[in-house]
């Protein structure tokens, strides 16, 4: 007789492909990866991964966490690239966001139109993959208003309309490419590397801002050619000062992903480095990078 962790493993893996497409099931195609598709007739579209596992929750205990999708070794982006995804399909949404992470790629995720606009706004993002049929701003209209605030962000379209007319007018709104659900994740990946090599001259190995040059492969500082010293704190906070470029980003959002801890308020640690990398940055320059946003935050920019 199998012990309860064996029992758990078995049914857990017979219910999860209904919903995240496993790669352990009936449903692997020939290249070890399942397309991702919606439950079986019978099984609401809106059940979620949670939900199938609570029909057995009598006869196992709750899993620690969902099989990870396998992946085969591939050339990736820096793992600062950043993905945000839009869907307002939570267990589809998180299902990505797993997969990308396994490339290395930073994942944020988004459930309505008005949220990605947000984000959008005051995120520079490397990639957005983008639902049409999301609630409050639909994919179609969120395409046209985020050209003006964003013009260079690859968007890559994931979505269940097969319409030609449906591709042609996402494609003309502003998409770089289109991808219709059920989808192969390895398909999916591969496009998504594709649009950001295009975009490669934000996430390849050196950022640049006027004449400010950061090469991450070399950890390098580099304003006017003259050689910038900076120690690992302050080079990762002008790092993530680059990769948003011209974006206000709020002392929250340095300290979460520079110091990786909430921000209480309370803590000027992140103004006494940015004065730190000001000082050795803009000093010695009649045009300043790093800027206040008053209220706000801060922003590099050579407008």
């Amino acid at each position: 007789m199998r012990s309860g962790g064996q029992v758990l493993g078995k049914v857990i893996l017979t219910h999860l492909p209904l919903v995240i497409g496993s790669a352990v099931s009936n449903g692997e195609n020939s290249e070890g990866y399942s397309q991702y598709r919606r439950p079986n007739p019978g099984v609401s579209e809106k059940t979620s991964v949670t939900n199938i596992v609570d029909e057995n929750k009598g006869n196992m205990e709750m899993p620690d966490a969902i099989p990870s999708v396998p992946t085969r070794p591939t050339v990736s982006q820096p793992p600062t690239a950043q993905v945000l995804v839009a869907d307002d399909d939570v267990p589809l949404a998180h299902f990505l966001r797993r997969g990308l992470e396994n490339h290395k790629y930073d994942v944020r995720l988004a459930h309505d139109g008005e949220a990605t606009l947000e984000e959008i706004s005051t995120t520079r993002y490397g990639l957005l993959i983008l639902d049409l049929n999301l609630p409050k701003i639909d994919g179609m209209s969120l395409l046209r208003r985020l050209r003006p605030i964003a013009p260079n962000l690859p968007v890559l379209v994931l979505t269940a309309r097969t319409g030609l007319e449906d591709r042609i007018m996402a494609l003309d709104s502003g998409a770089d490419d289109y991808m219709v659900k059920p989808f192969s994740f390895r398909e999916l990946a591969a496009r998504s590397r594709a649009l950001l090599r295009r975009n490669g001259k934000t996430w390849g190995t050196a950022l640049q801002v006027g004449d400010l040059l950061l090469n991450r492969a070399e950890f390098r500082v580099e304003r006017a050619g003259k050689k910038v010293d900076l120690t690992a704190k302050e080079f990762a906070l002008l790092e993530y000062l680059m990769i948003n470029a011209r974006c206000t980003v709020t002392r929250s959002m340095i300290m979460e992903e520079v110091w990786k801890t909430p921000y209480d308020g309370k803590t000027n640690l992140v103004d006494v480095y940015i004065k730190y990398v000001r000082d050795k940055v803009d000093t010695d320059f009649s045009c300043k990078l790093i800027r206040t946003a008053r209220g706000i935050g801060y922003v590099i920019s050579d407008n």
